[in-house]
């Protein structure tokens, strides 16, 4: 078994504290000071896995490959000229990572929370798929394995898995289903219609398969990407080829096709995973559970009340502040937490994290 771990841009639903310079997978979001790729990769070390460095790399885009090095020093990092979604991320380490065919390929984002009490069960999951799964399940020789979590809510930030439960059985301790459908971000009435279903799962963009097994999805159902960085590869040019491949996730150009074919087995994950993608999401996992609000962009007018807290952006540092309850024009992203007062400290503590790894960077 080995471990591609996904660490690219993004987060600008956690501005302004998530930068284009330094976004969301290399924020110490958590009270331990960690980064979240820290703590991706941390949780990966256990008897129940047995991984050494060398069995982690880690993708990600040219800008970030730096921080990269800085942060998790020893770990193979695979460089991309430039993001081109998870797709040719994919496709990249699938190329670029010299394993055995038949070994296992675990692929996790860098930037995810997983309760700390259950990261042991978390890797024994990991390790039942790979032995039970993976290798062979429901007929599929050599089946694309994703790992889902079941929905609290009716959203629309998350692709959908969806089994065929009549055909459901244990397998290595995990409850695992053939896929009858990936469905990737619904629009909200059909997400309501999808959480009501039984056994739906969210899916978490956390995948095992062979390295044969993906090689073949990705030449069946997205060849343009494999062969583009294949391409740029054997030219040793991959900044020339980059440009020209089709920006696709993973979700679409492979795992909607492949669970349509038959290709792909679901199982559960229930480990206290969140993806920390927007500021009510952040604060509940730092003890402020129940809050509202999101980022307001530059430019628009917003009404505020008593009570509601602003982070932004002021002479490149962040700052949190009562809000005047009222209408009130914003310069620049801000993130509007409603009714966060009493969270103050929570925030003051997180914002004080991020100041103290931005002015090391």
């Amino acid at each position: 078994m080995y471990v591609v771990i996904m660490a690219g841009g993004g987060g600008t639903r956690l501005r302004p504290l998530s930068t284009a310079v330094q976004p969301k997978p290399f924020l110490p979001l958590l009270p331990t000071g960690e980064t979240l790729l820290q703590r991706t990769i941390a949780r990966l070390r256990g008897p129940e896995l047995d991984l050494a460095d060398g069995d982690i790399s880690v993708v990600t885009s040219a800008a970030y490959a730096s921080l990269v090095r800085e942060q998790v020093p020893g770990i193979r990092v695979v460089v991309e000229p430039e993001g081109r979604n998870t797709a040719a991320a994919i496709a990249l380490a699938v190329l670029a990572v010299d394993r055995d065919e038949d070994e296992i390929m675990v692929v996790l984002p860098a930037d995810h929370r997983i309760d700390p009490e259950r990261e042991g069960l978390f890797r024994a999951v990991l390790r039942a798929a790979a032995n039970g799964l993976a290798t062979g399940a429901f007929g599929v020789a050599s089946p694309l394995v994703t790992l889902g979590i079941a929905p609290s809510h009716p959203s629309t930030q998350y692709g959908y898995l969806v089994p065929r439960l009549e055909a459901g059985k244990d397998v290595d301790g995990l409850r695992a289903y053939p896929l009858a459908a990936f469905r990737e971000k619904p629009a909200l009435a059909d997400a309501e219609a999808l959480v009501a279903s039984p056994g739906v799962a969210w899916n978490a963009g956390m995948f095992l398969w062979r390295r044969r097994a993906i090689r073949a999805a990705l030449e069946r159902h997205a060849a343009d990407v494999i062969n583009g960085v294949a391409g740029g590869l054997a030219a040793g040019d991959l900044a020339a080829a980059y440009p020209r491949l089709p920006s696709r996730s993973i979700d679409h150009a492979v795992m909607e096709p492949a669970g349509a074919a038959g290709e792909v087995v679901m199982a559960g994950l229930d480990v206290g995973w969140s993806d920390i993608g927007t500021w009510p999401a952040l604060l509940d996992v730092l003890g402020a559970p129940g809050l509202d609000g999101g980022v307001v962009e530059g430019g628009e007018t917003i009404e505020v009340a008593a009570g509601d807290l602003l982070v932004e952006r002021v002479r490149g540092g962040l700052v949190v502040r009562d809000a005047p309850a009222g209408t009130i024009t914003v310069s620049d992203p801000t993130a509007l937490l409603r009714g966060a007062r009493d969270a103050r400290s929570v925030v003051q503590a997180l914002l004080d994290r991020c100041a103290t790894a931005e002015a090391r960077a």
